[in-house]
């Protein structure tokens, strides 16, 4: 009897517990599409791990809908809007170009962005207040960003004049963007020179346009024609014995001379909270627009020998990463 009694306790315990068990909502599976006019994720295991310690799992509560261009800017504004039709939770875009096309896309659904300059490409009316449905991490290359890369870069190369710039004449805010750099350039007595670069073709032309002009330097920007490009342009400048410096810290991975510029992977992850704390009720509105605190400089130790440049002891003591 005590042990019939005991097998109808727990026959009784384990259904009631199983009720419970149904009774309990599943969790909620989210979906984010990743909008990017790079060829594949220039940060993609910094994401997967800011994604890992929100809480978030590919396939258990969150699936991901990326689409990279690959450089082909014009391909946008249709894959935002396919991001739209599929009814994503949200939208992840890295870059102007990429936030852009998402914010035209949509007014109902949350966008989180990571670029240059928000206010001034009308993603935002104001960093402190955002509104709408736009929010996200403020990428700065403002001129005091830009002038402490153009003094490092000027620390290394003694007698820098001249800098040519490799920039997409089409991007977002060209003219804010080319009014920072010339303001930067003009406190340190530097001659840009700006090497248009906008279409596969364009790649050579622009190396002729340096060869013929013999700048002093090259300074890479973020664009994706050039990010797509990179190691070609890198290996360009390698052997014109030219150095490279860009705002862009992934640039040095791919033989750019050095980088000046706000920390790419906190920048990741700083978006990914955002991501979260939407994605868990708050309003995108509600969230101003974060700016980056910490700003590294990356030298490549190996690109530093094979143009023949000597990296200056002042330039070693305050490096914050050598890349070999």
């Amino acid at each position: 009897m005590i042990i019939r009694r005991a097998v109808v306790a727990m026959t009784l315990a384990l259904g009631l517990l199983a009720a419970q068990l149904e009774a309990q909502p599943a969790a909620r599976v989210y979906t984010v599409g990743v909008l990017s006019a790079a060829a594949s994720p220039s940060q993609g295991a910094t994401f997967a791990n800011a994604l890992r310690d929100a809480g978030y799992q590919q396939g258990r509560n969150l699936v991901l809908e990326s689409r990279y261009t690959a450089g082909k800017v014009e391909q946008l504004p249709d894959l935002a809007a396919d991001l739209v039709r599929r009814k994503v939770d949200l939208i992840l875009a890295v870059g102007a170009s990429e936030a852009m096309a998402a914010a035209k896309a949509t007014a109902t659904i949350p966008i989180v962005f990571i670029s240059p300059t928000p206010v001034e490409l009308g993603l935002v009316p104001s960093l402190a207040r955002p509104g709408g449905n736009v929010t996200g991490v403020s990428v700065t290359t403002d001129p005091a960003v830009f002038g402490k890369l153009l003094e490092l870069l000027k620390m290394m190369v003694p007698g820098l004049s001249r800098v040519a710039l490799l920039v997409d004449p089409d991007r977002p805010g060209r003219a804010v963007w080319e009014a920072t750099v010339r303001e930067a350039a003009q406190a340190l007595r530097v001659e840009p020179r700006m090497i248009p670069m906008h279409r596969e073709g364009d790649v050579d032309a622009a190396f002729a346009a340096i060869a013929g002009d013999r700048p002093d330097a090259l300074l890479l920007t973020g664009d994706p024609l050039i990010l797509l490009h990179l190691k070609r342009i890198t290996d360009f400048a390698a052997r014109r014995r030219l150095p490279t410096a860009s705002l862009v810290r992934p640039m040095v991975d791919d033989g750019c001379l050095m980088s000046y510029g706000p920390n790419v992977g906190e920048l990741t992850r700083r978006a990914v909270l955002y991501m979260d704390r939407i994605l868990k009720g708050a309003r995108p509105a509600d969230l101003p627009v974060e700016q980056p605190t910490t700003f590294e400089l990356a030298i490549n130790i190996t690109t530093a020998k094979a143009i023949g440049l000597t990296i200056p002891p002042a330039i070693l003591s305050r490096v914050d990463e050598v890349v070999q």
